[in-house]
């Protein structure tokens, strides 16, 4: 990476790890980031539902909605915003781009 846009990116996973329909936990720089593949387009939100703190990659996948296992609070993964309660509070969303195999998710 050469462009100053690019410092805040890091390197979180190849997309071998992340197959399609399939979400990952990750764990970088102090922070619980879900990364998911859709349809293969890589989506980052935070990984802890804003309710009650459950980890979201043990939740399911549908398109690009995750659920959490636990009261079922729905996310869109485009953009972190909560889709049905019972919280009320997005997720916070991270830009992700791919370069040749790796995932990298900006982080700021």
């Amino acid at each position: 990476m050469s462009s100053e846009e690019d410092l805040g990116f890091v390197k979180v996973a190849e997309t071998s790890e992340i197959p399609s329909g399939k979400m990952k936990l990750i764990n970088t720089q102090g922070k619980q980031i879900l990364a998911a593949n859709v349809d293969g387009i890589y989506h980052a939100i935070g990984a802890r539902c804003t309710h009650k703190r459950v980890d979201l990659s043990k939740g399911t996948l549908w398109k690009n909605i995750v659920t959490c296992p636990l009261h079922r609070a729905k996310f869109d993964l485009t953009d972190g915003h909560v889709i049905s309660g019972p919280t009320r509070k997005d997720e916070p969303s991270y830009k992700v781009k791919i370069e040749e195999k790796d995932i990298l998710i900006e982080i700021s």
